[in-house]
């Protein structure tokens, strides 16, 4: 992999306090524009979002699809509590790394 393509700073997309059906379309061209050749990793801020239904992970799968075909990384902040419980559940802990804040998705 030639490194040289990733010289842009790490992209952070704030995910909204509610992630569902509402708002996933707006959430997934938010997503899809951060994702582009050139940009090495995008950082999903889930630190305040409180719910995130099926439509939400649904986006989250798809910007994890989206990053590999444009040979990025999509990381996800999100602390402990309800929505990180979902996530592991469906086992999304196993398809992207989670880090429980965007200061520490960063420092990777």
């Amino acid at each position: 992999m030639d490194d040289s393509r990733h010289t842009a700073e790490p992209v952070i997309v704030r995910l909204p306090a509610e992630f569902d059906m509402s708002n996933a379309g707006y959430v997934a061209k938010q997503l899809r524009e951060a994702i582009t050749p050139g940009v090495g990793t995008v950082v999903a801020d889930m630190t305040t979002t409180d719910l995130c239904d099926s439509s939400g992970v649904r986006i989250v799968i798809l910007a994890r699809d989206w990053a590999a075909s444009d040979d990025a990384e999509l990381r996800l902040a999100v602390p402990p509590g309800h929505v990180l419980d979902i996530l592991k559940l469906l086992g999304l802990d196993q398809l992207l790394p989670i880090y429980p804040s965007v200061d520490e998705a960063l420092e990777r």
